[in-house]
């Protein structure tokens, strides 16, 4: 950190800036050792989408406008899964032409039989063709009626052959869908490697088959959908379309009616009761076929349901809940719709063994399992992704899931991971678009919904589509739309972390459009915005998709045109997490491109933008966004990050780093004011250092370092002497609480317009509000008045649960450290730092908990607080700091009150060489007799300031 600043200083002299390296490609990072990480917000994404831009071009290569006019009336494409994409998509949203792969395989599908022999899409057909056969070599099966396909073909230089049910020997069938009987073998055909192009249309197979399910029962579905197509019963739009640069995007579907799924699944069941030992997970519901079977009160879904290629599947965001007997019902309900009338066989995976046993006790055709062959549903923990490949298949080919689990657990056992790519159950659940997130739920019994009014159950992508029609017609949020508003916000940031593919993709980029075609609201101290509205949502959204809205934009060279800079960071940090300051700033909006040393690649460091990290989602009004910091892990050399609201550059060291000093590369950023004691050039301050445009600043010294806006020190001359009292409070901190003089990371306090709770707060950071910033940087103000509530503060941080006696001492013993900072740094006595301490007052605390019985719930604050000053007052300091430094090496202490205060009271007892027993119980200490016994031996305490009181009261 001292080198960061000590280099940026020089800069800011004139001296010779270390010349930027060319910032390394993905492909070099690979040649040198370093995989691109999963945690990259944007080398990920471009990389996927890149994969599939390749596929698109090969489609589209040569063709300007397709052409779908004439006498054939298309059907519309509904797309979902993690494969699939548009290829053309007409002028009102409609996909006419799309592709996916499944297996080996490669699928492309058009939304009218009669385009795979129209002259006009001849081009296309060819380049199908070509992207879906895997060698030159390979023979085209064609369904009898493609005459003309076939010619084009042939003329080409292709091989074909007439296809009727067999595909043996063939590298790519091209037939309609309209027969199911070729389903099974296409399936396996395209899995293995095969290319399939199919034509249909499903509009008038639906009008004549009105009461059967178009997603599930139309022929040609039976053999697309595997790989997440489906054809609509919707007519599609006819004209001739662009051809447009990149994949289109895929408009979000949601117009599918779960009701009668929901008749089935909640038969008998009016309450879904969650109550219990066990915490669920939250679920997002993202695919356009799925559905919330059970939501809390709030919207929080619990249980949801979906279909997939031709099975279904249903998730249970907690294991346990499969086997409560309050839902049994619901449970049993879901196997039968799982099973949709196959009466097959169950599989139980052997860590659910409490449900298969529910399941026979029933009758039901369960055993023990993991997922085999035969088997018409399979029931699995979602722990475990080693049998993901195998479940997708499994589902996408006919059969159905039953998952259960939840990822809180996991996400906090691994919180340098995404747990939407990396948790193993959404690992096989994203391509089904239900995934679970790392939120706990509230437990408790929920009405459950009435199948009827499916339209208006909270369900994201729906919710979604109908909050962005409103946004963009500049209307009024009415029910059930307002009520909603909260987790439209909560699921769109967790939207925003699904892994890309061109579905999620498209839902993604609709948030990203919505923010530019929104005005950003106004938001400060004197504009404030209500939470949970239509502003504050979307500040929200403004947040969420900042990356994603420039992500498409970014390569190397842009990155490389900003002006670098390389800085020194402390690697090594034996404490917990730390940021290490590096004295830039980024502004709103704007990309920077970090480079790290080979050796920092995952190891969980991070690139973090911004200090003002309280999360202000719980506030009933916000004076800036609710989260206006951002954060990303360096899993390989190159890091890009961006933040809306702009903030410092920081990089975070993890616990127990031991990697010295190391250079980062950091583009793209500028100089913020700095000053770090005893390195900075205070001639340079005045002269610039101050001046930088960047709004916020740092001061820095060994064990603090302070957070301000830039107007806060613009005026600052002096910033040494400043830190040079800061020193001494951080010492005399580091005194009582009996730790070494160098914190193992600095403490800091940041400054913001707004804070989660109180007037500061604790924590790293310590938060504190602007007023609060002149009591921080005005030396001749903190020597007059004090520094009372930032060293109550600083206090807080030194408390220790084996000492403390929560909710009693927790605003209390905290004060210990103002009181003993005032007075041996600052020479102002306790009576003056806090009008809290006066004589008189302290009186009446003491004389009025007694008058109330020197009950312990009445022990709390300045009255707790009275009972450590009186320790002191007879006592010294000594006493406190050899106990504070004896409970650092303490084991085996009780985690009760109770026993937490009588080992208190015989530790202070045996520091001072008194009997303190009648002092704590005239406190309403809850003495025990051991404790009694034990201190027997010692002297009684004569001047027990207590007796005094207690006399009086008795008189």
């Amino acid at each position: 950190m001292l080198r960061v600043a000590q280099h940026l200083n020089c800069v800011e002299e004139g001296a010779p800036r270390k010349p930027a390296q060319p910032l390394p490609r993905s492909d070099q990072a690979d040649r040198d050792g370093v995989s691109p990480g999963p945690e990259h917000p944007f080398e990920i994404r471009l990389l996927k989408i890149m994969m599939f831009k390749e596929d698109y071009q090969l489609l589209v290569r040569g063709l300007s406008e397709l052409d779908f006019t004439g006498s054939s009336i298309p059907c519309k494409l509904i797309l979902t899964g993690d494969t699939a994409f548009p290829v053309m998509v007409s002028s009102s949203g409609d996909v006419l032409v799309a592709a996916s792969r499944y297996g080996k395989g490669r699928l492309v599908v058009v939304s009218h039989e009669h385009y795979l022999n129209n002259p006009n899409l001849m081009g296309f057909l060819q380049n199908a063709v070509s992207w879906l056969k895997l060698s030159e070599e390979a023979v085209i099966g064609l369904q009898s009626g493609l005459d003309l396909l076939s010619k084009t073909l042939q003329d080409s230089g292709c091989k074909v052959k007439s296809f009727s049910y067999h595909t043996q020997g063939l590298g790519v069938v091209c037939t309609d869908g309209y027969d199911d009987s070729k389903a099974k073998e296409l399936m396996s055909f395209l899995y293995e490697g095969g290319g399939l192009l199919v034509g249909a249309q499903a509009w008038y197979w639906a009008y004549s088959h009105a009461n059967q399910n178009v997603f599930v029962d139309f022929p040609g579905n039976k053999i697309v959908s595997v790989s997440g197509i489906y054809f609509h019963n919707s007519y599609g739009d006819r004209g001739i379309y662009s051809v447009s640069k990149d994949i289109p995007h895929s408009p979000v579907y949601t117009d599918y009616n779960f009701s009668s799924e929901l008749v089935d699944l909640l038969k008998g069941v009016s309450v879904l009761d969650i109550s219990g030992s066990s915490s669920p997970s939250e679920l997002l519901v993202h695919g356009p076929l799925g559905f919330p079977i059970g939501l809390t009160d709030d919207n929080c879904c619990f249980l949801a349901a979906t279909i997939y290629g031709r099975g279904r599947v249903v998730v249970v965001s907690h294991e346990s809940l499969l086997a409560y007997p309050a839902l049994k019902t619901v449970m049993l309900n879901a196997i039968s719709w799982l099973d949709y009338g196959k009466k097959g066989k169950i599989g139980v995976n052997k860590t659910l063994g409490d449900f298969n046993k529910l399941l026979r006790k029933e009758g039901l055709d369960s055993n023990v399992s993991n997922l085999v062959s035969g088997l018409s549903v399979y029931c699995c923990n979602s722990y475990d992704a080693s049998e993901a490949e195998g479940i997708k298949r499994f589902v996408a080919e006919g059969g159905s899931l039953l998952i259960a689990g939840q990822a809180w657990n996991w996400s906090y056992k691994n919180p340098d991971k995404n747990v939407f790519s990396h948790y193993p159950g959404n690992k096989i659940l994203n391509t089904f678009g239900i995934s679970i997130k790392d939120k706990i739920i509230s437990q408790g019994a929920y009405k459950s919904k009435n199948p009827e009014d499916a339209a208006n159950i909270y369900n994201f992508p729906r919710a979604f589509c109908q909050l962005a029609k409103a946004l963009k017609n500049e209307e009024e949020l009415k029910p059930p739309l307002s009520s909603w508003v909260k987790s439209i916000g909560e699921d769109a940031t967790s939207l925003m972390k699904l892994p890309p593919c061109p579905v999620i993709n498209s839902l993604q980029q609709e948030c990203v459009c919505l923010v530019k075609q929104c005005t950003i609201p106004k938001i400060g101290e004197d504009c404030p915005v209500k939470n949970h509205s239509k502003d504050s949502l979307i500040l929200g959204f403004v947040q969420d998709t900042c990356s994603f809205s420039q992500v498409d934009n970014i390569d190397d060279s842009c990155v490389q045109d900003k002006t670098s800079v390389t800085i020194e960071i402390d690697a090594t940090n034996p404490g917990e997490n730390a940021w290490r300051s590096t004295g830039l700033y980024l502004p709103p909006k704007k990309t920077a491109a970090l480079v790290f040393p080979a050796i920092i690649a995952g190891k969980c460091f991070k690139v973090q933008i911004g200090c003002q990290s309280d999360n202000l989602s719980s506030a009933e009004l916000l004076y800036r966004p609710p989260v206006v910091v951002i954060d990303t892990y360096v899993p390989e050399k190159k890091v890009l990050i961006s933040c809306a609201w702009g903030g410092l550059v920081y990089i975070i060291v993890p616990a127990k780093s031991d990697l010295g000093i190391i250079p980062v590369t950091v583009y793209g950023a500028e100089m913020a004011p700095t000053y770090v004691k005893g390195m900075t050039c205070i001639s340079s301050w005045v002269k610039n250092i101050r001046a930088l445009p960047a709004p916020w600043a740092e001061l820095v010294t060994e064990n603090i370092i302070l957070t301000v806006p830039s107007a806060a020190i613009r005026s600052l001359d002096d910033p040494e002497e400043l830190l040079s009292l800061w020193d001494k409070i951080m010492e005399a901190v580091a005194d009582l609480a009996a730790i070494p003089k160098k914190f193992q990371r600095p403490e800091r306090i940041v400054a913001d317009v707004q804070i989660s709770a109180g007037w500061m707060h604790a924590g790293y950071p310590v938060m504190c509000y602007f007023a609060s910033t002149k009591d921080l940087v005005n030396l001749q103000k903190m020597t007059k008045d004090g520094l009372w509530g930032p060293i109550h503060e600083l206090g807080h941080n030194q408390q220790k649960g084996a000492w403390e006696f929560p909710p009693h001492t927790t605003e209390a013993t905290c004060n210990l450290w103002s009181v003993y900072v005032h007075e041996t740094v600052m020479n102002i006595p306790r009576y003056v730092a806090h009008e809290a301490l006066r004589p008189e007052a302290r009186n009446d605390a003491v004389e009025l908990n007694l008058e109330k019985g020197a009950k312990l719930e009445d022990w709390s604050v300045w009255t707790a607080l009275e009972t450590y000053l009186q320790l002191q007052e007879g006592f010294g300091w000594d006493p406190f700091k050899r106990l504070f430094a004896d409970y650092q090496t303490m084991s085996n202490i009780p985690d009760d009150n109770p026993g937490k205060m009588n080992l208190w009271a015989m530790k202070f007892s045996q520091a001072v060489n008194r009997n303190l027993v009648h002092f704590f119980k005239d406190w309403g200490w809850p003495i025990n007799d051991d404790t009694v016994t034990k201190l027997s031996g010692l002297p009684d305490w004569e001047q027990n300031p207590m007796t005094v009181y207690v006399d009086r009261l008795r008189k």
